[in-house]
């Protein structure tokens, strides 16, 4: 039986933890053995547990380190994972998630050494001097520095972005891994990265097609306490307070729309922090707060005649996959891995970037059109049961575990080559 251990920031925080845990999900039902180790965990279960760590030596470490804008140097027990037992008896190791204060990636270089490893890239994070999304800038493509988002998450407290990207690079090039990236866009940008001495695959992450799937919109709207007549426009974040998921551009986008529309529409959303929006757009809000259960966000998904997704970057969302598999089409920009999900004409519509108008342009031309709304929910469930299906996830990365593994014991060497 294939042995496989996830070392992620959670089980179920965020959307890398939810995709982690989810392929972790799909890994046992193809009959392999999965366990994860997380930074901080939510779930009771045997297949669990988190990762020591010495409090005392960290904290005074971390005087050291984070006024520095050096963060996770100071996690000190790391590099003892390597004796805890799930590692021990695993045949091959799955990073996820390595930068929320639990892992210190200095030890990478080791820990791949002993274990095949892959490395799922949840975001830029890992070729970058400290952001999870660059933007704009391409520095993190020569060397970093001259940071221009410092504050950007997550945020350091001073610019030595370069002396981490040279870390990095240092840890690379003494470690044995093979990159996967969810979406062909952040391939693409792996591959102009430090992370191109490494073979890099693209998988796309899996969500259950079957608990995520259309249901009757009567039944979801009453159990929501949503009206039938109106237009539902929905709306999903793990917080509205993040400036990267455009917030602030839905509100602008939402008072542009017509006031006969308006008078006719419900905004609905998912996260912490979704009554504040209510303050700011003259359309009634219904905030269902942090959704953590598949089944409340598949009943969310089906009540919505449309879902609008306002981000600034990023890379597979998961939200868009779960909206594209309850049949629900989607409205958003046209930035990082989202075209992927977001088809213009099939799965719904893309917005230029930063364009409050334009996204009020492309909302306004679905919620008015009901056929083409109807047709682009069918290719949604189309697409979704064809190209994300948890089984299908599964079985490329059990394919690409088994071939690491053979390639780690026949050589331990690594090669450059980009799967696309």
């Amino acid at each position: 039986m294939l042995k496989v251990l996830h070392i992620n920031q959670s089980d179920s925080v965020g959307g890398a933890s939810i995709a982690g845990y989810r392929l972790h999900q799909g890994l046992i039902k193809s009959g392999a053995s999965s366990k994860i180790l997380v930074g901080s965990s939510n779930r009771s279960t045997t297949l669990t547990q988190t990762i020591p760590r010495i409090a005392l030596l960290e904290a005074v470490l971390k005087r050291v380190f984070i006024p520095f804008g050096l963060n996770n140097l100071h996690i000190v027990n790391t590099w003892n994972i390597a004796n805890h037992s799930f590692f021990l008896e695993a045949d091959v190791v799955n990073f996820h998630n390595l930068h929320l204060n639990y892992f210190n990636y200095l030890a990478i270089s080791k820990l791949t050494n002993i274990k095949p490893t892959v490395f799922r890239l949840p975001d830029m994070w890992s070729f970058t001097g400290h952001c999870a999304y660059s933007f704009d800038c391409k520095r993190w493509m020569t060397g970093c520095g001259q940071c221009p988002y410092l504050e950007t998450y997550p945020a350091v407290n001073r610019d030595n972005t370069h002396l981490e990207w040279k870390l990095k690079k240092w840890t690379y090039n003494n470690s044995n891994l093979t990159i996967v990236t969810p979406s062909k866009w952040l391939a693409v940008k792996a591959q102009q990265s430090l992370l191109n001495c490494f073979p890099i695959h693209h998988i796309p992450n899996g969500l259950n097609v079957d608990l995520y799937q259309p249901l009757d919109v009567s039944m979801c709207r009453a159990v929501l306490d949503l009206p039938l007549e109106k237009r539902i426009l929905a709306f999903a974040a793990q917080t509205f307070q993040d400036p990267r998921k455009g917030s602030d551009l839905l509100v602008a986008a939402l008072q542009k729309l017509p006031a006969p529309l308006k008078k006719n529409l419900i905004l609905m959303t998912l996260g912490e922090g979704g009554e504040l929006l209510e303050l700011s757009v003259d359309i009634p809000t219904v905030s269902l707060g942090y959704a953590g259960g598949d089944r409340l966000k598949a009943v969310a998904y089906s009540a919505a005649d449309l879902f609008v997704f306002p981000t600034r970057a990023d890379n597979l969302p998961l939200v868009l996959q779960e909206s594209m598999a309850c049949g629900t089409p989607m409205v958003s920009f046209d930035v990082g891995g989202v075209p992927e999900l977001v088809r213009p004409g099939q799965t719904g519509l893309l917005a230029k970037p930063e364009d409050a108008n334009d996204l009020a342009q492309k909302i306004i031309e679905l919620l008015e059109d009901d056929t083409l709304r109807y047709n682009m929910g069918q290719k949604c469930r189309e697409i979704a049961v064809a190209e994300y299906s948890l089984e299908l996830q599964s079985e490329r990365y059990i394919a690409l575990y088994h071939q690491v593994i053979d390639n780690f014991h026949d050589s331990g060497s690594k090669s450059v080559r980009l799967d696309i």
